[in-house]
């Protein structure tokens, strides 16, 4: 049985969000709303706040998964079609299938609640609702999140690819103040196709309710969230990339 593992804690949001995949998914099996824990002492490191939640988010995560991979068999094995899957294949299969398994859709595209201010490419002040009119693929990250250095290469190489006026992944990084370390990390791992976009006062994984990191959500063109996957994945794989142009065909 897949589970999600893998995932950094959701640091210096000032709250830990108890659920995963946008919150009312009814494949998910959890609750529309959330549990919040306390939030961490502002003393404490951004490392060793992930360190002492990443075994929450995780236990939490493989319960998403198990429900949701629960219900889908229910579903099936009556000869319904899985709830909540809005994009399917030319095949007529949905396309959270093979590395996209644990990618949760939303039952209906929906607008964020709330729109975080982040710093553009060019270091200006912009919103989510600017980026409207391509579909977006948003991964929130952080220096601190060992599962995001695995996967930053695989949304470069997605970028390379299939970035357009149509498409772009918007690798958005949540560290706190200065955009030097962020910046760097991205050389590390040798991002060249990617911009850079970053969150210095860590508000966007708050509002966007991400468990952790990495979190990377689905954006149609009118900025609403097709859905969302939780933890690492290959996004440089055929799975991702099928998934991806029928968002940009769904228009």
């Amino acid at each position: 049985m897949l589970a999600v593992a893998g995932i950094c804690a959701a640091a210096g949001f000032g709250a830990v969000y108890a659920i995963v995949g946008g919150g009312d998914n009814r494949m998910s099996g959890v609750p529309a709303a959330p549990s919040i824990a306390a939030a961490p002492s502002e003393t404490e490191s951004e490392t060793g706040q992930a360190a002492g939640l990443a075994n929450e988010a995780k236990q939490a995560g493989a319960t998403q998964s198990t429900a949701a991979r629960t219900g889908e068999a229910a579903a099936e094995s009556a000869g319904e079609p899985r709830p909540g899957v809005a994009l399917r294949g030319r095949d007529g299969r949905p396309l959270n299938r093979g590395k996209m398994t644990t990618f949760v859709f939303k039952k209906q595209p929906a607008a964020p609640s709330k729109d975080p201010e982040f710093e553009g490419p060019q270091g200006k002040t912009m919103t989510l609702a600017d980026l409207k009119g391509k579909v977006i693929l948003l991964n929130l990250w952080a220096t601190w999140c060992g599962p995001c250095r695995k996967e930053m290469p695989h949304l470069d190489e997605l970028q390379a690819e299939l970035g357009s006026d149509q498409f772009e992944v918007v690798a958005l990084s949540i560290d706190r103040g200065s955009a030097e370390k962020p910046k760097r990390f991205l050389e590390e791992v040798g991002a060249k196709s990617l911009k850079f976009y970053h969150d210095p006062e860590a508000k966007a994984g708050f509002a966007l309710m991400a468990i952790g990191m990495p979190t990377t959500i689905l954006l149609d063109r009118q900025g609403r969230e097709i859905g969302r996957l939780v933890g690492p994945a290959e996004w440089h794989s055929e799975d991702a990339k099928m998934l991806v142009r029928a968002a940009i065909a769904a228009g």
